[in-house]
C-alpha cells in the first residue's frame, strides 16, 4: 500500500517541496507539494525524476576498499580501518597540509555536507582545501567580502517586488537560479513582466531566459566587467547616482567615480561589441526604475575579470539606491544564521593569508583554486615544509601568514561529493595525478571519473533515506522561510547515514578512530554553547551550558545541532528567552515549512568591514582595475568558447538517469550559421575543438542561439573513462569541455577558473 511523504528536493538550488509517493521503501512518484510555504507546488523535470535518481541501480550500496589494485566490497569497519591507517600515516609523515580535501557542489545540498566538513577540516589542520566554488561563484564571495566584510553576505534580487531586473551571465530558466534561491524562477520572471516590470538579459547566447526578456544584449564573452564599468561611468557622468537611504552606510563613492573615468560607453563598445547607445540606455533605465536590481551569475563569474564583474553588480545596485531596499537587492536572514550582533566595525575580509605551494595562488575564503589541484599533487618544490597544524578560515587576517600551504605535495586526498576530473580544467592531468597519490578516500554514491582512483569509497544512502534542511540556500533565498524534512524512508540494512559517515571519517583522520560518532556532534554542541554563554550579545549569555544542552531535542545528533542553531538564530526561542521563537519541535509541527516573511532592509547589521560601512572601492579591487583597462584594447582573433546549462542537468550528477538525458539535453557544440558556413561545418558533423589544454571531438549543432564568433559546449560530460560504474552515462558519454583548458587562466583575486571566453580553434573532422 502506497503512502505519501514530504521531502525538500536536493537536486538544484530552487529547494522545491516535493510530495513523494512511496510503495514499501521505494519512491514511485514525485509531485510538487502545493502546501509548501516556499515553492507552492512548483516542480521541474529533475524533481519529477526524484524516484529515478533515488533508485539508480548503479548507486553503490556498500563501501569499497582497494585490495591488490582492485576496488572490492568491504564492511564499514574495514573501510574506516583503511581510512584511519591511510590518512594518518600520510599526515604524520609529511605534515597536515599533505592531506588535501576536495568538496563538491552536492555538499551544499545535504545536511551532512553542511554540518561536518568544517569539523573535518579543523581535525586535519590542512590548508590544502579545494572546492567547486573556484570553478563557479568564488568571485561573488570575494567581492562581497571586500564590500561588506563577510564573504557570505550576498544580496539577492527581490524578484517578487522589483520593477526592473538586469540579468548578466544568468540563465535561470535552465538553472532554476543560483546564488538566488527561488522556486519557480521562470514564473517569477513572467510575473515581473506581467506587472509591467522590465527584464533585460546580457548574454552571448539567446537562452530561454533571453527569449523571455524585453531586451537581450548579446555581449562578447568575457567582457561583462567592461560593460558594467561603463554603466557605472554613465551614472556619474549624467548625475544619476542616488544613494538614498544608503548614504550613511557607504564610503568610497567619490573614489569609484575616478576609478571608472576611462570606461566610457564609447571606449568599451568595440571590446564588448555593444553599441554605446545601448550601454547608456541600460544605465539610464536602471536609474529611472522605481525599484531595480542587477543580478550576475556564472557567466559573469567564470571569466578573466569575474571578481570585478561581481563587484560592479553590487556597485550598480548601491549607486542607484537599490541595495537593501524592497524591490532591489537585499540580504536574506536564514533561521540558522548566527545570533545577530549589534552593528559596528568588524574584522573585515582578507585575501592571500597563505598561498598554494607550486604557483603561489593566494587563498580566498580559506580555499585554493581547484585548477591548481593537479600541480599540487604531481609537482615537487624546494619550499620548506610549513609545520602549522591548524588553520581557521575565519582567523583574523592580522594573525594569519601568507606562506605557502605546505612544502610537501598533496599525498593523500579526501573527496566528498566531488568529481574534479570532470569539473576542473585539464582533467587528463588530474586523472594521472590522482593515480600517484599515496592514499585517497572518496565519499560518493557512484564509482565515477574521480572516485575510481580511491583506495576507499564510502557511499552515502539515496536522498530519500536522508533528512534535509537548506543551511546554505536559505541564506540566499528570495523569501525568508524555514523547512525541514526527515528521511522519507528508513535506512536500508547495511547502509550508513551520510552524517555518520562524515562523523566517523572525522574521527578516523583525527586519531580517534573507533570512538562513538555521536561524540562529534556532542563536541560541536559543547563548543557552540560554550562560546554563546560567554557572548554578551547572545540570548543565553551567562547561562549554564549543561542546562542548555538538556533542553535540546531531536532523534539524532544532527537534529540536536539543528535545534541548537534554530534556538540561537535570529528567529529562535533563545532557550526560552523568546517563548514564540523557533525550535526544532515547532518546525516539525509545520511539515510544509514556516514562512518568515519577505526580505527586509537589514543594513548596517550585516556589515563586518573594519569601518563598519560598505567599502565601495577596496584596495584589492582598485589594484585590479588597471588589468581591466588593458582589456579595452583586447579583441579575440577567432572563436571563443562558452558553456551552457540544461534544465535536466546539474553538472555531472544526473547523466546516469535515462529520464534526464536525451532529447535536447545532449553534448553538442553550438555553432552560429555564419561561422559554420565560413569553416565548412554541417549540422551533426563531428568537429575537432582545440583549446589551450587539449582537444575534443564533438557533434556540431548549427544554431543562431549563439552569436557569431562564439561556440558553446555544455559542462559535466565526458563519461568515457574506464573503471567507472555509470552504465547509462557511458552509453552517451559526451566530451569533457574542461579538457580544453589547461588551468592557467584564473581570475587573480578569487582564483576562479576562467571557463568562458576562452579562445578555441574549430576544424571539421572530415577536413583532417
Amino acid at each position: 500500500m502506497s503512502r505519501t511523504a514530504l521531502r525538500i528536493c536536493p537536486l538544484c538550488e530552487a529547494t522545491c517541496g516535493l510530495a513523494l509517493t512511496i510503495d514499501g521503501t521505494r519512491v514511485t512518484a514525485a509531485r510538487g507539494d502545493r502546501d509548501d510555504v516556499f515553492s507552492h507546488g512548483f516542480i521541474c523535470p529533475k524533481g519529477a525524476s526524484f524516484g529515478a535518481v533515488d533508485s539508480d541501480p548503479d548507486r553503490l550500496r556498500t563501501p569499497l576498499v582497494r585490495r591488490d589494485g582492485e576496488l572490492r566490497e568491504a564492511t564499514w569497519e574495514e573501510a574506516f580501518d583503511a581510512v584511519a591507517a591511510g590518512v594518518r600515516t600520510v599526515a604524520e609523515r609529511h605534515g597536515p597540509h599533505s592531506v588535501g580535501v576536495v568538496l563538491g557542489n552536492p555538499n551544499v545540498h545535504t545536511v551532512a555536507g553542511a554540518l561536518y566538513p568544517p569539523v573535518l577540516l579543523a581535525a586535519l589542520g590542512t590548508r590544502s582545501l579545494f572546492t567547486a566554488s573556484t570553478v563557479d561563484q568564488m568571485p561573488k564571495h570575494v567581492s562581497s567580502g571586500l564590500l561588506f566584510g563577510d564573504a557570505n553576505a550576498i544580496p539577492v534580487p527581490d524578484l517578487d517586488h522589483t520593477d526592473h531586473l538586469l540579468l548578466i551571465g544568468a540563465n535561470p530558466l535552465e538553472s532554476n537560479g543560483s546564488l538566488c534561491t527561488a522556486p519557480d524562477f521562470p514564473g517569477r520572471l513572467r510575473a515581473l513582466r506581467a506587472r509591467g516590470g522590465t527584464l533585460t538579459v546580457v548574454d552571448p547566447r539567446r537562452t530561454r531566459t533571453a527569449k523571455l526578456a524585453d531586451r537581450h544584449v548579446a555581449i562578447r564573452p568575457g567582457t561583462d566587467a567592461l560593460l558594467l564599468a561603463a554603466m557605472v561611468h554613465v551614472l556619474y557622468e549624467e548625475d544619476l547616482v542616488d544613494l538614498g537611504d544608503l548614504a550613511p552606510h557607504v564610503i568610497g563613492a567619490d573614489e569609484v567615480r575616478d576609478a571608472v573615468r576611462d570606461f566610457t560607453p564609447e571606449a568599451i563598445a568595440a571590446a564588448c561589441d555593444v553599441d554605446a547607445g545601448v550601454t547608456r540606455a541600460l544605465a539610464r533605465e536602471l536609474a529611472a526604475a522605481r525599484t531595480g536590481a542587477v543580478y550576475g551569475r556564472i557567466g559573469s563569474c567564470t571569466v578573466p575579470h569575474g571578481t570585478l564583474a561581481s563587484w560592479l553588480v553590487d556597485v550598480l545596485n548601491i549607486l542607484t539606491g537599490n541595495l537593501d531596499r524592497p524591490g532591489g537587492a537585499l540580504f536574506p536572514q536564514a533561521a540558522t544564521d548566527r545570533t545577530p550582533r549589534p552593528a559596528g566595525p568588524g574584522r573585515g575580509f582578507a585575501l592571500g593569508r597563505w598561498c598554494s605551494r607550486v604557483s603561489g595562488h593566494p587563498e580566498a575564503k580559506g580555499e585554493l583554486p581547484l585548477s591548481a589541484l593537479a600541480e599540487e599533487i604531481d609537482t615537487a618544490t624546494d619550499a620548506d615544509a610549513d609545520t602549522a597544524t591548524a588553520t581557521d578560515a575565519d582567523a583574523d587576517a592580522d594573525t594569519a601568514d601568507a606562506d605557502s600551504a605546505a612544502g610537501e605535495p598533496v599525498r593523500a586526498l579526501i573527496t566528498i561529493a566531488a568529481n574534479p576530473v570532470l569539473s576542473a580544467p585539464d582533467g587528463d592531468r588530474l586523472d594521472k595525478a590522482l593515480d600517484s597519490l599515496d592514499f585517497m578516500v572518496s565519499v560518493d554514491p557512484y564509482l565515477n571519473e574521480t572516485s575510481r582512483h580511491a583506495h576507499v569509497v564510502l557511499p552515502p544512502p539515496p536522498p530519500a533515506q536522508s533528512p534535509h534542511h537548506d543551511f546554505a540556500f536559505n541564506t540566499l533565498a528570495v523569501r525568508n522561510q524555514v523547512r525541514y524534512t526527515r528521511p522519507a524512508v528508513p535506512l536500508e540494512p547495511g547502509r550508513m547515514a551520510e552524517t555518520e559517515i562524515l562523523a566517523r571519517l572525522t574521527l578516523a583522520v583525527s586519531g580517534r578512530h573507533g570512538a562513538d560518532p555521536a561524540a562529534v556532534d556532542a563536541m560541536v554542541i559543547e563548543q557552540t554553547l560554550g562560546k554563546s554563554v560567554r557572548d554578551p550579545h547572545s540570548p543565553v549569555h551567562g547561562r549554564d551550558p549543561g542546562e542548555l544542552t538538556a533542553h535540546l531535542t531531536g532523534e539524532t545528533g544532527p537534529e540536536r545541532r539543528l535545534d541548537l542553531m534554530l534556538r540561537l538564530g535570529p528567529y529562535g526561542d533563545g532557550f526560552g528567552a523568546r517563548p514564540d521563537g523557533l525550535t526544532l519541535e515547532r518546525l516539525l509541527a509545520h511539515p510544509h515549512g514556516i514562512d518568515l516573511g519577505p526580505l527586509r532592509p537589514r543594513l548596517p547589521q550585516p556589515l563586518k568591514t573594519r569601518s563598519g560601512k560598505v567599502e565601495l572601492l577596496p584596495e584589492p579591487i582598485a589594484g585590479d582595475l588597471p588589468r581591466l583597462r588593458h582589456a579595452l584594447a583586447e579583441r579575440p582573433a577567432g572563436l571563443v568558447l562558452v558553456g551552457r546549462r540544461h534544465l535536466r542537468s546539474n553538472n555531472s550528477w544526473m547523466h546516469n538517469i535515462p529520464a534526464l538525458t536525451g532529447g535536447s539535453n545532449r553534448c553538442t557544440l553550438h555553432v552560429h550559421p555564419d561561422d559554420a558556413g565560413r569553416l565548412g561545418v554541417r549540422g551533426a558533423q563531428p568537429v575537432r575543438v582545440q583549446g589551450p589544454g587539449g582537444a575534443v571531438t564533438v557533434p556540431a549543432e548549427v544554431t543562431d542561439t549563439v552569436r557569431p564568433g562564439v561556440v558553446s559546449l555544455p559542462h559535466g560530460w565526458g563519461h568515457d573513462r574506464p573503471g567507472t560504474r555509470q552504465t547509462h552515462a557511458a552509453t552517451e558519454p559526451g566530451v569533457n569541455v574542461n579538457q580544453l583548458l589547461d588551468g592557467s587562466l584564473l581570475d587573480p583575486l578569487s582564483g576562479n577558473a576562467v571557463l568562458n571566453g576562452v579562445p578555441v580553434e574549430l576544424t571539421p573532422v572530415t577536413a583532417l
